[in-house]
């Protein structure tokens, strides 16, 4: 099947020499509790990027799911009560773990591929917590062909701390005149399209730096 959105040939390579060879993958969970080990994964989201014609990053698409928790997982009703998901409603169109996860990575393995990377590498707001969680259900499952570096991320926290003197999603958010709407917060793909959002941000704000640093690395 042809690939619907096909990515220009001179913008192909861009995203391997940025991020030697990585593609950082936005993404973000929603989850029952804390504890990865233990704590049902209920949503993920991931953001795919691309460079513009004009080199600057920005969000390509979106890929979402429910998800059922795995058999014996622990859900805190105070997780509940700030995601606002109810696992057992009838009309949420949740997947088991394996096939949520299944159909995430086709769509990244296509990336990692089209964009002429060799992996992908997760971005998160606090990406410790994801990368954690997307990591349990990996070993739950055993699913193969993990498209993600299993312990490498970029983390948005650090960065917006860095960029914006703010470390809260929402404050960086707001700081970077984003635009924030509490409202729409702790669902994972608001929240995965705003950190996305932050991340290329941060990134195009720094291409002057990078630009620099790569003319000296090549001695022009």
């Amino acid at each position: 099947m042809n690939n619907p959105n096909p990515i220009h040939p001179e913008q192909a390579q861009m995203m391997a020499r940025r991020f030697r060879g990585f593609l950082p993958v936005v993404v973000d969970v929603e989850t029952g509790g804390f504890n990865s080990a233990t704590d049902a994964l209920l949503e993920i989201a991931a953001v795919l990027l691309r460079f513009d014609e004009n080199g600057n990053l920005e969000r390509h698409s979106t890929h979402w799911y429910h998800v059922q928790p795995f058999e014996g997982a622990n859900i805190e009703q105070a997780s509940l009560a700030v995601t606002g998901i109810d696992p057992n409603h009838p009309l949420r169109p949740a997947l088991p773990e394996r096939e949520a996860l299944r159909r995430l990575f086709r769509e990244i393995r296509t990336e990692v591929k089209a964009q002429g990377c060799n992996r992908a590498i997760l971005v998160g707001h606090n990406s410790w917590f994801d990368l954690s969680f997307l990591n349990a259900a990996i070993e739950r499952t055993q699913i193969k062909r993990n498209p993600f570096h299993p312990f490498s991320s970029f983390d948005t926290a650090t960065l917006a701390g860095v960029a914006y003197g703010q470390t809260v999603l929402g404050r960086a958010i707001e700081a970077a005149d984003l635009g924030w709407d509490g409202g729409e917060a702790h669902s994972a793909i608001y929240d995965a399209e705003k950190t996305a959002d932050l991340f290329c941000g941060i990134v195009n704000r720094f291409r002057p730096i990078y630009e620099s640093a790569l003319r000296d690395r090549n001695g022009s």
